[in-house]
């Protein structure tokens, strides 16, 4: 085998090989050998068919083998001879080959990079610790009783208002014909609330129950459904009854309701929340500011075909956003040209970050272990209420799928490690204020704004390739108790 270099300009290096035919001719030999061993042809004896028809029979497909093994093991060898790391698989183009000839190829590699970590020590940090205040727990109580409020029969009867709840028989006709989903028995819309298409609810306003009327409406140009979009359409619409909503008072009643023993407990746990929820800010804006930092003091050059790799699936998911009119205002008017170089810088940001801290998690022996791993893929199948043995065995089954799992948890460790060596100064405030030290802060926190109207999955690198990872779910998750959801009511 001759290995010649090409090229050796930054992280990039190019070489040629060429593999002599007498070393293909010999491997091919012996595999064919290998093979006929184990056949039985006419004429002659298991095993003792002539090397000569072994290569007319199966001479091509033991070729393509042989290549194919040639190329990785030269490969690789002229990697290892070398000392090599490479960030990505090599790139690998046939340059020549013919029956009887030798075998010349070319390989592209991108090596990982060669960098110092900064002194963790020198870093200086400010982490805003969030005080829960009483009013903020009662208001917090107060949400959940006005969201468990009754709605109770209207005693007097009267016209319908703003705020009521009206029992309603409904039938829908567009081009003269009832559609799918367009039909209800003794459904109950609550006026106001925009439930239902624009203009509807505002014509119940008014009837009393027993009162039949026409609605007409026009669907919107964006229905989800192409067939009504845009159309207009009639309900025959029967008023059968009119609710009103009593406020439920915050008591010991409504706090068993909710699963709790009494008030004092369920206002504790929503307290207990709330204070997690406020520290998972708290922590994700200290973890933001110390990668923007680390993001400062590093500046080595990082493998082209990773930033272009990080690059393309930013992209996907933009311009997915995008079709979805989920951007940001501010992009709008932007060309494709502006919006790529932007991306670009994120990627290699990304990219270089992610290098970091694999490097610093390597030389102190950062680990991931099972267990957390199992935790996160259990706390990720309770999202999905009747299908968590499909969820775990999803990530059972595909390493990418635990790879994703993995990434944030092994960030967040490294990241804890560089935070217990940098110095870190807690302050009191509010969660104003930690939100107004948020905004603009990171650049990853502006990539953010660019895609984060949509909701997307979270990625492998957690906080160093998730644009939107400043973005918190305040809609309910699947699933869960009352008594859960009256916990969870501090963070809305």
């Amino acid at each position: 085998m001759q290995v010649t270099e090409t090229r050796n300009e930054g992280l990039t290096r190019e070489f040629t090989v060429r593999i002599e035919a007498s070393d293909i001719g010999e491997k091919v030999d012996h595999r064919l050998t290998e093979v006929g061993k184990g056949l039985t042809l006419p004429g002659f004896r298991p095993g003792k068919a002539p090397l000569t028809l072994l290569q007319q029979r199966y001479g091509k497909a033991v070729i393509g083998e042989i290549l194919e093994a040639a190329v990785q093991d030269s490969s690789a060898q002229a990697i290892a001879e070398r000392g090599l790391t490479p960030a990505i698989q090599p790139r690998i183009e046939i340059k020549s080959y013919e029956d009887g000839a030798d075998l010349e190829y070319s390989m592209q590699v991108e090596l990982m990079p060669d960098f110092e970590p900064a002194d963790f020590s020198k870093i200086e940090l400010e982490r805003i610790a969030i005080e829960v205040s009483d009013a903020e727990v009662d208001e917090a109580l107060a949400r959940i009783a006005r969201e468990n409020r009754m709605a109770e029969t209207v005693a007097t009867p009267r016209k319908a208002k703003q705020g009521d709840v009206a029992v309603i028989d409904f039938v829908g006709r567009a081009d003269g014909a009832e559609f799918p989903g367009g039909a209800g028995k003794d459904f109950q819309l609550e006026l106001g609330s925009g439930r239902f298409i624009p203009g509807f609810e505002d014509q119940i306003v008014g009837a009393k129950p027993g009162d039949q009327l026409t609605v007409k409406v026009t669907f919107p140009e964006e229905y989800n459904s192409p067939d009504l979009a845009g159309k207009d359409a009639e309900f025959e619409v029967t008023v059968r009854e009119l609710r009103e909503y009593v406020e439920s008072p915050l008591d010991d009643k409504l706090a068993a309701t909710m699963g709790f023993e009494d008030l004092s407990k369920m206002r504790a746990a929503v307290r207990e929340n709330m204070e997690r929820e406020y520290g998972a800010v708290s922590r994700t804006g200290l973890k933001r500011r110390l990668l923007d930092r680390l993001s400062e003091l590093h500046d080595f050059d990082v493998p082209s075909g990773m930033v272009d790799a990080e690059f393309d699936t930013i992209w996907q998911q933009f311009e997915q956003a995008r079709e979805q009119g989920q951007i940001d205002d501010d992009d709008v008017d932007k060309s494709d040209d502006e919006l790529k170089s932007e991306y670009r810088a994120i990627a290699e940001r990304r990219v270089r970050l992610g290098l970091l801290l694999a490097e610093v998690g390597r030389r102190n022996s950062v680990e991931v272990t099972q267990d957390e791993i199992n935790r996160a893929i259990m706390a990720e199948a309770q999202r999905y209420p009747g299908q968590q043995r499909e969820v775990v065995e999803h990530y059972q089954n595909h390493p990418e799928a635990l790879a994703q799992i993995r990434a944030p948890l092994f960030e967040n460790k490294v990241t804890d490690f560089i935070l217990e060596i940098a110095k870190v100064k807690e302050r009191s405030g509010t969660m104003d204020e930690l939100l107004k030290a948020e905004q603009g802060e990171s650049t990853d926190q502006k990539a953010s704004g660019k895609k984060a109207k949509s909701k997307k999955p979270a990625k492998t690198k957690a906080d160093t390739s998730k644009k939107d990872s400043s973005k918190k779910d305040k809609g309910a998750k699947p699933g869960g108790s009352k008594k859960q959801a009256a916990a969870k009511a501090g963070k809305d």
